[in-house]
């Protein structure tokens, strides 16, 4: 928070954007979703990244900011749900019956996210040589041939993409 907020403000603040635009809020995203179970969430997930941000009182646009923070939060849940579903279906085609426990699968989900994240910051064709490599099990030759690229290009590129991957790594060690 930030050193000369007064908290009361902050939360009179909170409380107002909340009650004048909650509904109105929930029904913008329902009709973006596939579900008012997930709207409601969602809503309230936009909210609380408000509430933590806890600068309510500086918000001049309510309904344009809420759409903004919201337009985010449905973003990230897409993407979490299309991870949720290549993931079982994974699993699905293994040749034993996996279980896992749910924090097992928590866990799983919340790497994958965050590899997802990653690979997302990375330029398009450093990404597709990563995957090419990593996911397909192809040799730098063979992706330099199917993408049309010199071998130094398929080198330069995955070292791109180790390197972010090290750095990545090294800030969740520090943390």
């Amino acid at each position: 928070m930030p050193h000369n907020a007064d908290p009361r403000a902050q939360q009179n603040a909170m409380h107002a954007l909340y009650s004048d635009n909650h509904r109105w809020l929930y029904t913008w995203i329902r009709k973006r979703l596939d579900n008012q179970f997930d709207a409601a969430d969602l809503t309230q997930d936009t909210f609380m990244r408000i509430h933590s941000r806890q600068e309510v009182d500086k918000i001049n646009e309510p309904r344009a900011y809420l759409v903004t923070v919201a337009k985010g939060i449905i973003s990230h849940f897409y993407r979490r749900k299309s991870l949720e579903e290549t993931y079982s279906e994974y699993v699905a085609l293994l040749p034993e019956p996996v279980t896992c426990s749910q924090e097992q699968t928590h866990i799983i989900l919340q790497t994958l996210e965050q590899v997802d994240t990653l690979l997302n910051d990375l330029p398009h064709n450093v990404k597709r040589v990563f995957l090419m490599s990593q996911i397909e099990g192809k040799k730098y030759q063979e992706i330099a041939d199917e993408m049309g690229l010199s071998l130094i290009s398929i080198k330069r590129y995955m070292k791109q993409a180790y390197v972010q991957c090290l750095t990545l790594m090294e800030d969740d060690f520090f943390e």
